[in-house]
């Protein structure tokens, strides 16, 4: 949880924004704030009435936006304010509750926006922006093009001077536009066509100039000297001249606060991950260290602040953003200035907007509504990934047949589900070294070393992934038995919780009942921790966390059984293996059944008493000459496997022999053999060489063995 100082430094941002200020920047925001508020005139009053409210609502959201959520945000350009599918989003919930243009569609619009921005400050306060990280950005795309659909077919009524038009859905609504097009009414049509026309024309050949506002004031001016009554076309009527005022909002109306609860989830989280998304494609360009915390906390109170200010919901808008970028805004005071812009506006040119016409909005809007289906980016996740492409898919249809609300909750919903499928299903892959013996890598058509099973385990062990897991280990381990020792590569595995360790453990059991265990290497230090504290680090051996570059060496010689590659294997999968011991004759190992526990055991430390005894038992060493030559028990002699069971007869049944390999298992076989073979003084040096060595002895190996 946040302390109380980290929640004062998120209140405090605009003293650090104004504190930090370099004067040299103030010429530059000037010019992008000028810039952009030109822009943001026409565009707030435009969606405005895609959410169905008057323009003056849209002007003081805008306004206030602006300047809050650029003085409490993180980034130095993200621009906040009315936009268009927050205001589409907004009319979809308020139409369902009360009609429009009454007292209550205005006040529930005000109270929309002030439970929006609560939620949205609860959760950068409580330090949650994080959460967006998990929303798929296809959601945006999918909800930004089902938007834009939706506002082109709701403008062009307006943009045509056609009657109004009602349709049950979508297609009706489109089929009934279609059959009034023969009422169109031809002032408004050209008013609005002219205005397509202009906007597109400024665009694409001086793109600089505010196209919008261009065609709005030529409008008006059309309008002024001919007058709308001989027109006969729609205006928009005069604003108030005044500054946002305070709003009288039904802050103890509970019925209206619960039925508005779901339509403020979807503006707020909707708001958020265009946010980020915004903030996060701008600070590529300019490479500046952002806070998505902070991030939420101003667009928490822009919201908060638009509906204490007679505003409604507003949202980062990724358009002017990048028009603060372009036009050189350098810090926050760039969207502040715009916002100030706007309240000049309103108290000085309030009476002129009696003359716009509505037509020309509607251009607007569609021209904006165009840009919201990306087409481009639609084509690359669908030919990405296919979860990707599915949630596009269902934000997208959902938007246009269903609630809006309804419909953003619902790709937020499904990016959780297939966040939480994919994280609880992490690829644990069998990995081998390439041909360079430089990486190790997922090769399935290679061959596995028949004793060691290496695992890189891509994802984190917590307690969604750990059944997962457990079966992809043990359903390797069902397909090849004779691994019995397992190495995990922990690189990949960011996070582990009680239920991962409850996990290695298990695997642990199961690895040492087989008569192997279990080793890991690259573990980060947070988990190394949990397994401290748990216990589990003492259990598995802290010794059986390896260093990565010395694990294969380490398991190679110390662990592993080259008999198994000597004599059932011709595999040869380490570069370790390339110099393994060959057998000089092949021999066809026999199965006995004679029971393990008939053969005696000697531990290192007897075995070494009786060799300094008066007569001293007959050590044979059954491994092969190159691992004998690298050293060997004193007194040992040498004689292979292969040769001891082509020949026992060779082996003096008079003397006490003590049978010596590298771990055991070579011994056990020559034992049993040698048992069957009639020789009843046979024992096992208990471990091996390896015993031979952990228990101090290995000095006498070295020494015994440079002479040779």
């Amino acid at each position: 949880m946040p302390n109380r100082s980290d929640l004062l430094n998120y209140l405090l941002r605009p003293y650090s924004v104004f504190k930090d200020y370099q004067s040299a920047n103030f010429r530059s925001d000037l010019l992008a704030g000028l810039s952009v508020g030109v822009v943001l005139l026409p565009q707030a009053i435009a969606f405005a009435t895609i959410a169905q409210l008057p323009p003056a609502m849209g002007l003081y959201a805008a306004a206030v936006g602006a300047i809050t959520g650029a003085l409490w945000g993180s980034s130095a350009h993200v621009h906040t304010g009315p936009a268009n599918t927050t205001s589409l989003l907004v009319a979809s919930v308020l139409v369902s509750i009360t009609p429009p243009g009454t007292m209550m569609y205005l006040l529930a619009a005000g109270m929309m926006a002030v439970m929006v921005g609560l939620f949205q400050l609860v959760l950068g306060m409580a330090r949650l922006g994080v959460l967006v990280n998990f929303v798929s950005h296809s959601v945006i795309i999918g909800f930004a093009a089902g938007s834009g659909l939706l506002i082109l077919i709701g403008q062009v009524r307006p943009l045509l001077g056609l009657p109004a038009v009602t349709g049950a859905n979508l297609i009706e609504t489109l089929y009934q536009t279609l059959l009034a097009l023969p009422q169109l009414h031809l002032p408004t049509a050209a008013f609005g066509l002219g205005s397509l026309l202009v906007i597109l024309l400024l665009s694409r050949w001086k793109p600089r100039l505010p196209g919008a506002l261009i065609s709005l004031a030529a409008a008006a001016l059309v309008v002024f000297f001919i007058g709308q009554e001989r027109l006969g076309i729609t205006v928009l009527g005069g604003l108030p001249r005044s500054l946002p005022p305070l709003a009288s909002l039904p802050v103890l109306d509970l019925d209206l606060i619960a039925t508005l609860s779901t339509g403020a989830l979807a503006v707020g989280a909707m708001g958020l991950i265009q946010a980020a998304a915004i903030s996060r494609s701008i600070s590529a360009v300019t490479r500046q260290k952002l806070d998505s915390n902070q991030e939420f906390v101003g667009q928490g109170l822009a919201n908060f602040a638009a509906g204490i200010f007679s505003g409604f919901p507003v949202s980062a808008s990724f358009a002017r953003s990048a028009f603060v970028l372009q036009m050189g805004g350098r810090t926050p005071l760039a969207a502040v200035i715009s916002g100030v812009f706007l309240l000049v506006v309103l108290l000085t040119l309030a009476p002129l907007t009696s003359y716009l016409p509505l037509a020309v909005f509607a251009a607007i809007l569609i021209l904006a509504s165009i840009k919201l289906v990306d087409l481009r980016e639609m084509r690359r996740i669908w030919r990405g990934a296919r979860a990707d492409a599915v949630i596009m898919l269902v934000t997208l249809f959902g938007t246009l047949f269903l609630r809006l609300d309804f419909a953003v909750l619902v790709g937020i919903l499904l990016s959780f589900a297939i966040y939480i499928k994919n994280t609880s299903t992490p690829r644990v892959r069998p990995v081998v070294p390439d041909d360079n013996y430089r990486h190790l890598t997922f090769q399935p058509d290679k061959p596995l070393c028949p004793q060691l099973a290496i695992f890189d385990i891509l994802g984190d062990l917590y307690f969604g992934a750990v059944h997962h897991v457990e079966v992809q280990v043990k359903r390797h381990l069902e397909q090849y038995p004779t691994q019995r020792y397992l190495l995990f590569r922990m690189q990949h595995v960011g996070h582990c919780d009680f239920s991962g360790i409850q996990l290695l453990e298990e695997l642990v059991v199961t690895a040492r009942q087989r008569g192997g265990d279990i080793y890991m290497v690259r573990v980060n230090e947070p988990i190394r921790r949990l397994m401290f504290a748990t216990g589990f680090l003492n259990y598995l051996g802290a010794d059986h966390i390896l260093h990565q570059d010395e694990a294969i060496g380490h398991l190679f010689y110390r662990v592993l059984d080259p008999a198994i590659c000597i004599y059932e294997s011709n595999v040869r999968v380490f570069r370790e293996c390339q110099s393994l011991a060959r057998p000089e004759s092949v021999v066809e190992i026999p199965t006995v059944e004679i029971p393990q526990a008939e053969v005696e055991r000697i531990q290192p430390a007897q075995l070494w008493q009786e060799l300094h005894q008066a007569e001293p038992p007959l050590v044979l060493d059954v491994r092969e000459p190159r691992e004998y030559r690298r050293g060997h028990i004193p007194g040992a002699e040498l004689l292979p496997l292969p040769r001891l069971l082509a020949d026992p007869q060779q082996v003096p049944r008079e003397k006490s022999l003590v049978l010596v390999c590298r771990s055991g298992r070579r011994s056990q076989m020559a034992a049993e053999w040698l048992l069957a073979c009639g020789c009843n003084k046979v024992r096992l040096l208990e471990g091996g060489t390896l015993a031979w060595e952990n228990a101090g002895l290995l000095e006498a190996v070295e020494s015994y063995a440079q002479p040779a």
